[in-house]
């Protein structure tokens, strides 16, 4: 019997060190260009191009220095505060009161309608740019904040429906029935019900939109004109001539301006855990 156990106790701390092991790795997958990022900024140009992976030889403060001083900066981060915040806000509403209907409403044609919606993730923004700024162009809304936040809410819903629509799933419905017969409508039942259980999964919705959003690159690029709309990616042009570009200073840019993604991945990580594995397991 103890011998029994012994093997068993073997093959659970190989299981255990495989698992270690190969999250060690993962991590260090992705910490190795975060960290070569942060570094690289307080380096010279001459020596990132010497040693781009090691620790500064003399620490460039004033590399970081120079662009949180700069009112570009903080120019390029309030833009990009304001087109994700409302890219967050609008593809919530939608997306919520959606996933509601298809989770707790039966109508004729839902799935086949679910399953439209869902098409929407196979095609990235990019294949649909040029009618995207043809329709954009026809709203008037070109070289303004709508003009990039209606797109990104466009292709986020796909993805949003189908995580709010099945966490709302794994509320009872005998709970909605029993508020129908009490008096309470189904809005009603959305509004006082449904959002304030639902709190862990909107926090996951949004912090995942915020941050693709936060990060776009293609859409602001087409859509905007004027340099002061500008969100952070395309500042990073500011740092990039005709024959150079200041390496080090576009690294301790993104450094700057990734940082309050991180800040709120951290605050939110509980809530996003507990929204992605809600229902996962039952019983």
């Amino acid at each position: 019997m103890s011998e029994t156990a012994s093997f068993s106790d073997r093959g659970f701390d190989r299981v255990a060190l495989g698992k270690v092991l190969f999250l060690t790795a993962v991590a260090l997958f992705v910490a190795t260009p975060l960290v070569a990022t942060v570094l690289g900024g307080f380096k010279s140009i001459g020596e990132l191009r010497t040693n781009p992976f090691g620790l500064p030889q003399v620490w460039e403060w004033g590399n970081y220095g120079d662009i949180l001083w700069s009112k570009r900066y903080w120019q390029l981060l309030g833009n990009s505060l304001i087109i994700s915040s409302l890219t967050v806000v609008l593809t919530l509403i939608a997306a919520s009161m959606a996933a509601f209907v298809f989770a707790q409403i039966k109508f004729f044609g839902s799935n086949m309608l679910m399953n439209y919606i869902t098409m929407g993730l196979m095609f990235p923004a990019a294949t649909a740019i040029l009618p995207l700024f043809i329709k954009v162009r026809d709203l008037g809304l070109l070289d303004s904040y709508f003009g990039v936040v209606l797109p990104q809410t466009a292709f986020a819903l796909a993805m949003s429906i189908l995580l709010l629509r099945r966490f709302f799933k794994d509320i009872p419905y005998e709970l909605l029935e029993a508020a129908l017969v009490d008096g309470c409508s189904y809005i009603e039942f959305f509004r006082y019900v449904t959002l304030p259980l639902s709190r862990p999964i909107l926090a996951t919705v949004g912090t995942i939109v915020f941050v693709n959003s936060w990060n776009a690159y293609l859409i602001p690029l087409i859509m905007l004109n004027s340099d002061s709309l500008y969100p952070w990616p395309l500042g990073i042009m500011v740092y990039q001539g005709e024959y150079s570009s200041e390496w080090h200073l576009i690294l301790a840019f993104v450094t700057l301006t990734i940082l309050p993604t991180i800040i709120l991945f951290l605050f939110a990580q509980k809530h996003i855990v507990a929204g992605l594995t809600a229902g996962a397991v039952k019983g």
